[in-house]
Parts: structure tokens; sequence; C-alpha cells
């Protein structure tokens, strides 16, 4: 039986693999959920299918959340994302990934994150150090926010709440340059590998934050919640461009 790093590896690489392999077959279904940018496809659905699949048969004691609707109570709780990005992943944009982590009550055990159109796999946890590929990430550098580049989001349709708009550029607009990638746990991903600085999303799923911020904190980097004016912002990012974003919310 594999330990936990090597199922959560194999779990995201197959789920990546199997959208990969049904988008190259003649392309994907695409289906609305709350909005036009809001989709889910038949990729999505397998995929989650899939790793759930494996879960039940090598963790049955382990509970399961899923953003596609997969859920089964536990001792510990793999939250998975079978594709997130699936905008970018059914428009042919290469920043989408599968992702999971587990959880043990409060402790975060693990993070794991397979970019499909790269081929690059990143696991990482408390007791083991973010790998890309096998190799280990070099520690984050403490930079200041002015030095780096920041990623967030902000949907279209809530650029008319005057609270998040505020506290969107306040958390932007020291930074650097800021980037909207369209996945959140590829720019975890980056921000652990040392390519973006630092990360500021408002009102994150679990399943969207947890396997990137185990792989941030692998890597030497800090993560914090703030809630302000009803939203709650994850941050993440080296120790100092967190500090100051923390500040600036």
């Amino acid at each position: 039986m594999p330990d936990d790093l090597t199922l959560a590896a194999d779990l995201v690489r197959d789920a990546g693999r199997l959208a990969l392999g049904m988008r190259a077959a003649g392309g994907v279904f695409v289906r609305r959920k709350t909005s036009v940018s809001d989709i889910v496809t038949a990729a999505d659905k397998a995929a989650e299918a899939q790793m759930a699949a494996r879960l039940r048969a090598e963790r049955p004691d382990d509970g399961v959340v899923g953003e596609e609707g997969a859920n089964r109570p536990g001792g510990r709780t793999w939250l998975l994302d079978p594709i997130d990005g699936t905008y970018n992943y059914a428009a042919g944009v290469p920043f989408w990934c599968s992702a999971a982590a587990l959880r043990h009550g409060s402790e975060l055990v693990l993070g794991a994150v397979y970019v499909g159109e790269f081929d690059e796999l990143w696991l990482g946890g408390p007791d083991h150090p973010t790998t890309c590929n096998g190799v280990v990430v070099a520690a984050l550098d403490d930079r200041p926010l002015g030095e780096v580049s920041v990623c967030s989001y902000l949907h279209p349709g809530t650029i008319g709440d005057p609270q998040l708009r505020e506290a969107f550029l306040r958390l932007t607009a020291p930074a650097a340059t800021v980037r909207m990638l369209g996945s959140g746990s590829v720019e975890l991903a980056y921000i652990a590998g040392g390519r973006i600085g630092a990360f500021a999303q408002n009102d994150c799923l679990d399943w969207d934050w947890y396997p990137g911020r185990a792989l941030v904190e692998a890597a030497g980097g800090a993560t914090h919640v703030v809630e302000t004016a009803g939203h709650r912002w994850h941050l993440a990012g080296n120790r100092l461009a967190v500090a100051d974003l923390v500040s600036a919310v």
C-alpha cells in the first residue's frame, strides 16, 4: 500500500492525465454552474470519480470532500480538486491543474498539485519539503511586497462591491506587478517554487486553498487568513511579503 505522499502524487497525476486525454480525444462538453466563467466539464466529473474510487480502495477509513460533489466522512479528510482552472482547461490555456490535500483535524498533512500541460508534479507538507518533479525547491527568500509579483483575482460580478474592490486595491497596489493566472493552486505552487512572490484572494474554498498552502509552507513561506468586511482574504508568499499583505488588508 502506498504512503500518503505517494498516493497523493498518483491521485493528482492520474487525474490530470485523464483530463488531458479526454480533451485530446475530441474536446470537452462545457456546462455553466453559476456564471459564464464558472463552468464544469465531463473531465472534472470523471477525474474526481477516479480520485474518489482510488481513495475508497486505498484509504477506506478516510473522508473525502471534492469540488464536484464527492463526499464521505472519515477520520482524516482528503480535499480534491480534479481540475482547478476549468475555464482555462476548456479554452486551451495551460494554467490549470489537478490538486489534492490531506487534513487530519486541524492539521494539514500534505498538498499535491499536478500541472498537466507542463508535466509538473508539486508535493509538500510538514514532513516533506516542497518538491517539483522530485527536486527540492529552494527556500523562499524574504522580500517585501514592493519587490515581488502578487497573484489575485476579482470576479467581474464583484467589482461593484466597494468593500471587496477597495481591499483588492490595498493588497495589490503596493506590489511590483499583478498577475491573474486563473488557477489558485497553480499560483500557490508557483509561489512555492519562487516564480511568483505572493498571493491574495478572497473567500477561497478549501480545495482551492489547502493543496497550495501546504506547498508554500513546506518551502519556508507563510500563509495567513484575514477577515475584513465579511470576507476572508487568503494570503501566501514569502514571510516578509505576507507581513506586508497583512498590514495592507
